[in-house]
């Protein structure tokens, strides 16, 4: 007696079997008994059962271990839990979750132990109205394979449906690696869909416009059973046929765009069946070297979204789908990339009615192969740049599955359930091979057979880096400077879009308006899409039942990629984030290239319709006033073209005010000086200080104020001092190490001298400093004096830079100081209401604006450097007895300034929001800032542009300080 166990071999460990014993892929649609039923395209009226709901369920750590004979009737499941499908395991309480990007679980040969098993059981009665009907049971969407059994023949009154469900195959993570949480389970809905024996098996429209865009010719192609009869329009007699292809002449239909996206509803029937389908006229090509849409050059202002839900992972209910893009229509969002899988097919159907020039791209990635190959290199290749070793690496890691005959049938099926299922949608404008999969024989394989099967289209993919096969070049997060060197040097014939640009993660993006230039003024380059649309936080709760958003590490998993799932223009929840203003501001519609104080002009930037669907309000803005707001009328204005619109003239109510806001540099007037002022010298080195209305005390060994009151009340809690600090960001990555490596962090003031004056009856206090940290022989020397007035003071900072390991840039330079925790209303002139960066503030209106000090917290669910107002005129700072107003003088067009109840230690340090909210102090803390660096987008991508960037060099800048 001889045998082999385990069995090795199974479907789900066997790459010859991608499907067993299923029908072939189709479009989407169900069917229906009445047009008029059809037309409501709600699935409860057509003949389709929604298996969702409760479930029995058990869950084995391995395939062997699982209950081999759970499908049968009398096999006993009292001790199963139930479950909910759809859902994912974690959800349930099942298994832990796991988050990697480019970190590659390897699983080349499929575990057997920790292959995690699912065994599904529902019992469902047999739908009286699907009588003398073919039955078909679909599921749409399972993590990652599954078998399935249902008893031998469907009865009228309990049937048995049975689902086995692996967490690991041949297939996962080698080829679905796509930078998201590994979360198994039944996570779609399951339907039991009834077909006439008579009827359409599938079908595929085309909308064939002419050459001038003008006509169309509606194209159908019918697959069908045997001696069906199809009616659209005429009837059309297709016995005896398998495939049946007619045409409809439409003159001058609607035509459908991203931005007026005008659909036609068609019935089409073969005996008893009815399906609906929306249909789009619109034309896609590649034409004169760009992708155009029924002729006009689109420029995608797009994003990336990932399906997830904060509660359920990857089961997305199509409420909070719905919401997601009417959020990205409000925002201005023109086209989104399916990044990286076929979406929910709720989802398509949303993207044709709202109008979104989409991406549909196939669940294809593996480039964690590449840290494989990385790791490898010897050291003399390791010091190579990233480029040099991404020449080396990828052509090797794509031999293991890109270039590899063995994979070709596994990569073709996801082309093909991809086209089928998707074709008929008008807002799928290109298909996309997939993602970081590298390049090889499968790629282009895949390419040539979408091309046969729908010419209508184009084809993406970014890793075909030299477009050899694909119709448009595509790069990720590249320089300025890169996409402005592909535009000079372009050929003619195929553009350039960035797939991903723009990394969104954590405080940031930044600089959306210089790419918009760009995609703008050069038209080979059509636009991009932000990686990405959210952050991916799994709803949990701490020890101590607070809940808060998880990542990776939160769930005791050894391999992650830590926080890098949290990388969106909204937050987990789908709240909009400061980078997400952002975004709008710089991809709206209608833009202000102009103005003057009696003229603005405008630039219409949509891609095919005209301004004649919008109206312009206006107002004044000053300081502490603004104007009434009025209307202008806005001429007929095509795409791309400009009109200027008359503004009546007006008084300014203030001599002061500044018009247009952008132009004048800050005048920051201080209150006169104290002449009556008194200095005198106490124990301790304290030099104490009063005028007719206040009393300040001033350490000359801190070199720093420690006391200002007035009648008794204290103003300060810590006195200001010289600062060049702020806590990293994720976009700090790069710049970041380096600051922390110079040590930016540990610096500290060091007095050298400390002298003082009372000319004229005015006091004034100058201390020389070292600011320096502890090592590496690297400092500011600095020069402050307090010049003390009536009510404040003024306090002149200037400082030298200087050592052999100075560091080249700083993330701010300026003053920090804690006030008094009754000092918690702040009132501001500048931009607004939202936080604002150098190279990210262009959503952030000029204006007055007034907020709690807790409100001026943004609150990253990874906690970070926030909170920070640019192009400011002054901040005041009001108790119930008074209001502290502070204005700088610097060379810009203003100052920044912070406020809040946290350090910025205990910022840097934690990790979670409720950690953070546990270091919370009572103090106002607050920065006065001369200059800060910008953002960037470096966490993936590009660091902040030079003109952004904070150099170390000679500084000088003067804060005025007045309590009243």
């Amino acid at each position: 007696m001889a045998g082999e166990d385990p069995t090795f071999g199974p479907d789900w460990n066997n790459l010859s079997v991608i499907h067993r014993n299923t029908l072939p892929p189709r479009s989407s649609f169900v069917n229906y008994s009445s047009p008029n039923d059809a037309l409501t395209y709600d699935t409860s009226k057509s003949l389709a059962v929604c298996l969702s709901g409760t479930w029995k369920s058990h869950l084995a750590n391995s395939p062997f271990k699982a209950p081999a004979d759970f499908f049968n009737e009398d096999f006993d499941k009292s001790n199963w839990n139930d479950i909910t499908v759809p859902s994912v395991w974690l959800i349930e309480g099942y298994e832990k979750p796991s988050y990697t990007n480019v970190t590659c679980i390897d699983y080349m040969q499929v575990p057997l132990d920790g292959n995690m098993t699912g065994s599904y059981v529902v019992k469902f009665p047999f739908p009286k109205d699907f009588s003398g009907y073919q039955l078909r049971l679909r599921f749409e969407g399972v993590d990652a394979a599954f078998h399935v059994w249902l008893n031998d023949h469907v009865n009228k009154d309990e049937n048995i449906l049975a689902v086995r469900v692996y967490q690991w195959t041949d297939l996962p993570p080698l080829i679905m690696e796509s930078d998201q949480w590994w979360l198994s389970g039944i996570f779609r809905d399951v339907f039991l869909l009834a077909f006439p024996k008579e009827h359409i098996k599938d079908f595929t429209f085309q909308t064939l416009l002419d050459e001038t865009y003008t006509n169309a010719t509606l194209s159908l192609a019918l697959l069908q059973s045997d001696k069906s009869t199809i009616v659209a329009q005429d009837e059309v007699s297709a016995k005896g046929c398998d495939t049946v292809t007619f045409s409809l002449e439409i003159p001058n239909p609607t035509k459908w765009t991203a931005e007026d996206p005008y659909l036609y509803h068609v019935i089409l029937t073969a005996g008893s069946q009815v399906i609906a389908q929306r249909v789009g006229f619109r034309k896609v090509e590649l034409k004169n070297g760009l992708i155009l849409v029924n002729g006009k050059r689109a420029v995608f202002r797009g994003v990336n979204r990932d399906e997830h839900y904060p509660a359920k992972g990857r089961t997305v209910p199509l409420e909070f789908l719905r919401r997601d893009l009417i959020l990205m229509k409000r925002f201005n969002i023109n086209a989104l990339r399916t990044s990286h899988q076929p979406n929910d097919p709720g989802f398509y159907d949303l993207a044709d009615e709202l109008g979104l020039w989409l991406i549909d791209e196939a669940d294809l990635e593996c480039h964690g192969f590449d840290t494989i190959h990385e790791t490898a290199l010897p050291p003399e290749e390791q010091a190579k740049s990233f480029e040099e070793k991404k020449a080396i690496t990828y052509g090797r890691a794509g031999k293991r599955l890109s270039d590899n005959p063995e994979w070709e049938e596994a990569y073709f099926d996801r082309a093909k359930q991809l086209v089928h299922r998707d074709k008929n949608h008008a807002s799928v404008i290109i298909w996309s091979l997939g993602n970081e999969a590298f390049y090889g024989r499968d790629f282009r394989a895949m390419y040539h057979w979408i091309k046969e099967i729908d010419p209508t289209r184009l084809v993406h993919y970014e890793g075909d880096v030299r477009a050899e096969t694909t119709d448009c070049y595509s790069l990720m997060y590249p320089k300025i400077a890169e996409i402005q060197s592909f535009a000079e040097k372009w050929d003619g014939k195929k553009p350039l879009i960035l797939c991903e640009f723009a990394h969104a993660m954590g405080n940031g993006p930044r600089s959306f308006k210089e790419y918009m230039d760009e995609f703008y003024k050069n038209p080979c380059l059509q636009g991009g899409f932000v990686w990405e649309w959210a952050n991916h936080g799994l709803l949990t709760k701490n020890k101590d039942g607070d809940e808060y958003y998880g990542y990776g590490g939160d769930f005791e998993e050894p391999v992650h990629d830590y926080n890098f799932v949290m990388d969106g223009l909204v937050t987990s929840d789908h709240t909009p984030g400061p980078g997400l203003a952002e975004y709008k501001k710089a991809i709206e519609p209608v833009q202000l290239i102009e103005d003057s104080k009696n003229e603005i002009t405008i630039i219409n930037r949509f891609d095919v319709i005209p301004l004649n669907h919008v109206k312009c309000t206006y107002s004044i803005i000053g300081d502490e006033f603004t104007l009434a707001r009025e209307d202008t009328h806005i001429p007929y204005t095509a795409p791309g073209h400009i009109s200027k619109l008359s503004i009546p003239d007006f008084e300014l109510p203030k001599p002061n005010t500044e018009f247009p806001i952008r132009g004048p540099a800050t005048t920051a007037v201080a209150p006169p000086p104290a002449p009556s002022a008194r200095i005198t010298e106490l124990p301790e080195a304290i030099l104490e200080v009063n005028s007719e209305f206040c009393k300040w005390n001033f350490d000359c060994v801190l070199s720093r104020l420690t006391s200002w009151a007035k009648e008794n009340v204290e103003i300060l809690h810590t006195g200001p001092q010289l600062d060049f600090y702020r806590a990293l960001t994720d976009n700090d990555y790069t710049v970041g190490a380096s600051w922390k490596a110079k040590n930016i962090h540990l610096m500290k003031p060091f007095t050298r001298s400390v002298s003082w004056d009372t000319k004229g009856g005015v006091v004034s206090i100058t201390c020389k400093q070292r600011i320096a940290p502890p090592v590496l022989e690297w400092a500011v020397d600095a020069d402050i004096t307090y010049t003390f007035t009536i009510t404040g003071l003024s306090i002149a900072v200037s400082g030298v830079p200087h050592g052999q390991n100075l560091p080249s840039t700083s993330p701010r330079v300026g003053l920090t100081l804690a006030l008094d925790s009754a000092f918690s209303d702040v009132e501001w002139f500048g931009r607004g209401p939202g936080e604002s960066y150098k190279d990210r503030k262009l959503s952030q209106k000029f204006g007055t604006y007034k907020l709690p000090a807790d409100g001026l917290m943004t609150d990253y669910e990874f906690p970070q450097e926030n909170g920070n107002w640019t192009d400011t005129r002054w901040v005041k700072f009001a108790a119930g007895h008074g209001a502290l107003t502070a204005r700088v003088r610097t060379n810009g067009e203003g100052f920044d300034f912070a406020a809040g109840h946290y350090y910025t230690t205990d910022v840097d340090q934690a990790t979670h929001p409720f950690e953070l909210r546990q270091k919370r102090v009572e103090e106002v803390v607050v920065r006065l800032d001369a200059d800060h660096h910008g953002l960037g987008s470096q966490s993936c991508g590009p660091p902040v542009l030079e003109q952004y960037a904070l150099e170390s060099k000679p500084f000088e800048f003067e804060v005025l300080l007045d309590y009243a």
